[in-house]
């Protein structure tokens, strides 16, 4: 799986595969917040089909967020596979064993994200 014998592998794996189905549970849950807003002047008042816009907008933002999270998810479990779990993507060297814990899906060591985020 990966040559990192200082990392807990099938934990953080176990911890990526919940991640992945409370999103998807999360997502299913929400797809009746996501659908078309009714304009039916007599059905719904103005503020109300307001709230509701917002609503909807908040509902498809929170879907966007999860699909990228269940695109890093996904993305960590192939890496995984391919025993390229661990390492940077830009410069190769180890990501320190406390990052991949805080956050799994992270691809970058530290001195790489800083210099992705401030360059």
């Amino acid at each position: 799986m990966t040559d990192r014998k200082d990392i807990d592998l099938a934990g953080l794996r176990v911890r990526l595969e919940e991640r992945r189905a409370d999103i998807l549970a999360h997502s299913e849950h929400s797809e009746n917040h996501r659908k078309p807003v009714e304009l039916d002047q007599q059905a719904v008042g103005r503020l109300s089909r307001m709230d509701a816009l917002q609503n909807q907008q908040m509902h498809l933002e929170q879907e966007r967020r999860r699909a990228a999270e269940l695109s890093r998810i996904e993305k960590t479990l192939t890496r995984m596979e391919n025993d390229a779990y661990g390492h940077c993507h830009n410069c190769g060297d180890p990501i320190e064993t406390k990052r991949l814990e805080f956050d799994p899906t992270t691809p970058l060591c530290v001195e790489c994200a800083n210099h992705v985020s401030h360059g």
